[in-house]
């Protein structure tokens, strides 16, 4: 599952380096930051995955969030308690559903029909620097874990599905540092939930502008993102 992020390119790079043939599935989901899907077909190129989907879902038509909805702002200046505004509802749950499909339709339902079993998930995300999301949880991810596997042929079948998360338990400085070490360019990712309409370049001062701010500089690693120059008021 590929966003086109930073989590998101480590965690294909974690897969890639573990022996997997890559399979990538991206998301236009109607979100204000759709330029991480230019950075996601980057990340692809870098990769060298065998196939680069991108599934369209109108979310933007059933709102309660900044990041699909025009009338409501992005927070700027840092989280809050709780959920922030910028979760998109049941969002996590949906992408996995569709990567679901598509393993069990490169797989031949699990029948060994298709392309070869294709049991195997990875999706980047994690507990520490995760901005308050319910759906970036390890219990969340073991239940539909099972989900998987109550769900599917190939589950039924005896061939286990299994849901990846090899970023779950990492920071940020911890994540970057693990894609360095695989060569990864961090460039060509991109992760602002408000960029420029017209550039890309990233607004600086969102949740995960700040995230990814930090864990470059604690990992003491330049951070090769492109940001707006912040303007202060009177």
């Amino acid at each position: 599952m590929l966003s086109g992020g930073l989590d998101s390119a480590t965690c294909g790079v974690v897969a890639r380096d573990t022996g997997f043939e890559l399979y990538a599935l991206s998301f236009s989901y109607g979100q204000r930051h759709a330029f991480e899907l230019l950075a996601a077909e980057r990340v692809a190129a870098f990769l060298g995955v065998a196939e680069h989907r991108i599934v369209n879902i109108d979310l933007s038509s059933l709102g309660g969030s900044a990041l699909t909805s025009g009338d409501i702002n992005v927070p700027k200046g840092g989280a809050g308690r709780g959920v922030p505004i910028t979760y998109v509802p049941a969002r996590n749950t949906i992408f996995l559903s569709y990567a679901l499909a598509w393993a069990e339709a490169l797989g031949g339902f699990g029948e060994g029909e298709g392309r070869g079993y294709c049991t195997d998930i990875f999706i980047g995300v994690n507990c520490v620097d995760y901005s308050g999301y319910p759906d970036c949880r390890p219990e969340y991810m073991d239940a539909f874990r099972k989900l998987a596997n109550l769900a599917t042929v190939a589950g039924v079948s005896g061939r286990e599905m299994t849901i990846h998360t090899p970023l779950i338990y990492m920071n940020k400085a911890e994540i970057i540092t693990l894609g360095i070490k695989s060569g990864l360019d961090y460039g060509i990712t991109h992760s602002c939930y408000d960029p420029d309409p017209k550039t890309g370049m990233a607004c600086g001062e969102c949740d995960s502008c700040i995230i990814r701010k930090r864990g470059f500089e604690e990992a003491g690693v330049p951070d090769p993102t492109l940001y707006q120059p912040i303007t202060k008021g009177p």
